[in-house]
């Protein structure tokens, strides 16, 4: 994103309309974690620093599109959990950036047992 104002000329870098989403996507209930992409092999759960990973953004002046993969925990309903993700990342971009948010694309990558399995262990322990 780029805005020419008075005092001069405000840039917005893709990488961190990407890092916005990223995070927006990381704080959705239902989102385990970003996959690196099937390419690289089985999906790679992504947190933390790699929140870039599985985001792919398209900006122009005053628009932006957003694509995300994504890995959704076990027993969360898909189809709710990407209409939550597709509105916190709007929104996240948004408020934050100003730009207009055109579409945000969601690829279901995988599913995270790992509650599961922390439950088995737990179960396991006593």
């Amino acid at each position: 994103m780029s805005e020419q104002s008075q005092s001069g000329i405000i840039r917005i870098s893709d990488d961190v309309v990407a890092t916005i989403a990223g995070l927006a996507a990381m704080e959705t209930p239902g989102i385990a974690g970003m996959s690196g992409g099937m390419s690289e092999g089985l999906a790679k759960l992504l947190t933390g620093k790699n929140v870039q990973k599985g985001v792919t953004v398209e900006v122009g002046q005053v628009e932006a599109a957003i694509d995300l993969r994504v890995i959704v925990q076990f027993g969360s309903k898909i189809h709710e959990v990407c209409r939550d993700l597709q509105q916190n990342v709007r929104e996240a971009l948004e408020n934050m950036t100003g730009l207009t948010v055109v579409e945000v694309n969601v690829k279901v990558e995988g599913v995270s047992f790992a509650a599961e399995e922390e439950v088995e262990e737990s179960l396991r322990v006593k």
